[in-house]
């Protein structure tokens, strides 16, 4: 998607690619939105053998994720209301996943260091976790800097965690991603 300019917001396909999705995986997407905006082409990626869990805490927003899979003929995406903060609250098998995202959630939570931890213990070993979010930049849209995320408390969080780093990266013109590894 592009504004003005030729400056770019996300763009799913790419973020897809450099987590590596494939047929038959398990992946999740948490704090999904409600166009599915990444997990219904996650959905198309990982085919019917895989599985793809849509969650989020506002269920109008689960609806809408749930009606447009509908609509592209998806069987493989389930949605799962959950409170990120509340890792008890996400109803997913703890170790099962290949891959989870996490975009442009944690800027939106004080609770950071609880959401990533409740996040990898989803994740199986050698599962990875994308975490995308908003530079801290002065821009006129998206949220005020001063509550976008600094990505070097995302890194150190991580570490105490004993993620693996694969890859730190940008995503357009407006956002960082790291990828890591359980």
């Amino acid at each position: 998607m592009a504004i003005s300019g030729g400056a770019q917001f996300l763009n799913p396909k790419e973020i897809i690619e450099k987590i590596g999705l494939i047929e038959g995986m398990k992946v999740a997407d948490f704090g999904c939105g409600n166009l599915g905006y990444f997990i219904i082409p996650a959905a198309k990626v990982i085919g019917k053998t895989g599985t793809a869990y849509a969650v989020d805490i506002l269920k109008t927003t689960l609806e809408s994720v749930r009606s447009r899979a509908k609509l592209d003929g998806l069987t493989n995406l389930e949605t799962v209301w959950a409170n990120l903060e509340d890792s008890a609250s996400i109803k997913i098998p703890i170790g099962s996943l290949d891959a989870v995202f996490l975009k442009n959630v944690l800027f939106q939570n004080k609770k950071q260091k609880e959401i990533i931890t409740g996040t990898v213990k989803f994740l199986k070993p050698g599962g990875k976790l994308l975490i995308v979010d908003w530079k801290k930049i002065g821009i006129p849209f998206g949220p005020p800097v001063e509550i976008r995320v600094d990505k070097e408390s995302i890194k150190a969080i991580a570490n105490v965690l004993n993620l693996k780093l694969l890859e730190e990266t940008e995503f357009g013109d407006y956002f960082w991603g790291l990828i890591y590894e359980k």
